[in-house]
């Protein structure tokens, strides 16, 4: 059990300098307790303005040891939120601290958190990130925006994430893939027009059909974006930033086009590239950068383009709780800037009367409507078009059945 311990370790460890959640667990090879330490891994960084609140009230100073300060994040996450024995957790997490000094102070504040950790848990929740575990610029944010709505936004970023399947009804009907189901031992019920959502999650290797290519995995939310595109077979469409290529193989499930894939990653592109293989879909597949239509386009116009551009992630902020800890304010505005530069350079190789979906992941305004209403105050050609009615005006927010985006149809009227 210490070796779970030190692997979660070394996990938050790695985030708290600076990598990503993913890359970290990559990097961690975790074989043997994998499932734990991924769940005490995501835990602590959901939980932790919590158990950061937690820390500063049981130890004299903050730890310089980042490994022993990631250490305690997750012991702290699995004595509060989760049923493993106390005695075990707290043994395994001293045994994996090292030094005999180490492992003094380690059951010193563990043993002190369990002999009264209601009250300190109540008090770590009197500062905001205590309470919200977000930053306080971010709930700030929010309650700004969305000033009826901020507490239940912060609160689902919390839960779990859903696991969610985009059907490919090229392939199988959506009461086809709940009969595939159900003969595996899964519920699922629909949470969308091509998505089913499981009641619990399960391995990917226990979907019926996904390596066949009858479904993929997709949030319900991000499913909007092929849908909202408005497809037709014969049409040429871009797809501009188009890693790991979700949205990708669902408009080729939608329609018969020819489609253009394109991301300025080339690494991130081969995610594209085998995820169209298991759907049995092709597509021109080119790494160049959105922004630069100079490097990449044939100047033939496209009928349909999707500007998924990068953004801040803070809608999909359950599904990478690092992010949240991650981002500056700072960060927004190099964000917008991309996302301007990105919409005013593919606007030039959408065609007259042709519509372009642009799209983040993003909760915050000046990703999202704002950057639409600046667009269209310099492009007098774009018309703001109706989206579906589950979408109303564009903002999707995180929600129990999906994450947070938005969405914004433009024609160009010449």
């Amino acid at each position: 059990m210490a070796a779970e311990a030190a692997a979660w370790a070394g996990v938050l460890a790695a985030v708290l300098a600076g990598r990503t959640l993913p890359q970290a667990l990559a990097a961690a090879a975790l074989s043997d307790g994998r499932g734990a330490v991924m769940d005490t891994a995501y835990g602590a960084l959901r939980f932790r303005g919590e158990l950061e609140g937690v820390l500063a009230q049981l130890l004299r100073q903050p730890l310089k040891e980042r490994r022993l300060h990631a250490l305690l994040l997750g012991a702290l996450y699995r004595l509060a939120h989760t049923d493993a024995p106390a005695y075990a957790v707290v043994n395994e997490t001293v045994e994996a601290a090292g030094p005999k000094w180490a492992r003094g102070l380690i059951n010193g504040v563990l043993r002190n958190f369990l002999r009264d950790s209601a009250s300190t848990l109540e008090r770590a929740r009197a500062s905001e990130e205590g309470r919200w575990n977000f930053p306080a610029w971010w709930v700030d944010k929010l309650r700004a925006a969305y000033p009826e709505d901020w507490q239940a936004l912060l609160a689902v970023s919390l839960e779990h994430p859903p696991l969610t399947l985009r059907v490919n009804r090229r392939r199988i009907s959506p009461d086809g893939c709940l009969a595939l189901l159900a003969q595996a031992g899964l519920a699922a019920g629909p949470s969308g027009p091509w998505a089913l959502t499981l009641d619990q999650p399960v391995p990917v290797s226990r979907l019926p059909g996904f390596a066949d290519g009858l479904v993929s995995v997709q949030d319900a939310g991000a499913q909007w974006a092929a849908l909202a595109l408005d497809l037709a077979d014969g049409q040429r469409v871009l797809d501009a930033c188009a890693a790991p290529g979700g949205k990708t193989g669902h408009i080729l499930e939608c329609a018969d086009v020819d489609l253009l894939a394109l991301d300025a990653d080339a690494a991130r592109l081969e995610r594209v590239r085998e995820n169209l293989a298991r759907l049995h879909l092709d597509a021109r597949l080119l790494a160049a950068d959105a922004a630069d239509p100079a490097a990449w386009w044939d100047g033939r116009p496209f009928d349909r383009i999707l500007a998924d551009v990068p953004c801040s992630a803070s809608g999909v902020v359950r599904r990478h709780p690092d992010i949240k800890w991650q981002r500056r304010p700072a960060d927004l505005a190099t964000f917008t800037r991309q996302q301007a530069k990105i919409l005013a350079a593919l606007w030039q190789t959408l065609a007259p009367g042709g519509k372009l979906l642009y799209a983040t992941c993003s909760v915050f305004p000046e990703e999202n409507q704002n950057q639409i209403q600046a667009f269209r105050k310099t492009h007098a050609d774009a018309r703001r078009l109706s989206l579906p009615a589950e979408l109303g005006d564009g903002r999707l927010p995180p929600a129990r059945r999906n994450d947070g985006f938005f969405y914004a149809l433009l024609e160009k009227t010449s």
